[in-house]
């Protein structure tokens, strides 16, 4: 049983940055492309990255930038010019299942077979 835990989220001002980190356990970490995702309050949960197995990076959004250290067992999320928009849960998510080949494909949630339980990201105006 895979487990992934996120951590790095917080109270930050319009403009600020942070990093998230979700580190995984339980399994072989190089085999799980991985996913970001957040959710607000009453919004559906919405892809910001996802990254391959071997690091390549197939989707982001604007002003976020994924990456991850298979030695660590370890993807970041790095958020940089936060707006209030961006407040929400942040999730990461293991794909071991290979479902996910492509920038739209890893965007789907349903791609993912674990799910962290999320760090609250809330940026102030």
């Amino acid at each position: 049983q895979v487990q992934l835990v996120e951590s790095g989220g917080g109270l930050v001002q319009t403009g600020g940055s942070l990093r998230l980190s979700c580190v995984a356990s339980g399994g072989t970490f190089s085999t799980y492309a991985m996913g970001w995702f957040r959710q607000a309050p009453g919004k559906e949960r919405e892809c910001v990255g996802c990254i391959g197995r071997s690091g390549g990076t197939k989707y982001v959004k604007g002003r976020f930038t994924i990456s991850r250290d298979n030695t660590k067992n370890t993807v970041y999320l790095q958020m940089n010019s936060l707006k209030p928009e961006d407040t929400a849960v942040y999730y990461c998510a293991a794909d071991q299942s290979f479902r996910i080949l492509s920038s739209s494909t890893c965007q789907i949630p349903g791609n993912y077979d674990y799910w962290g339980r999320g760090t609250q990201v809330t940026v102030s105006s």
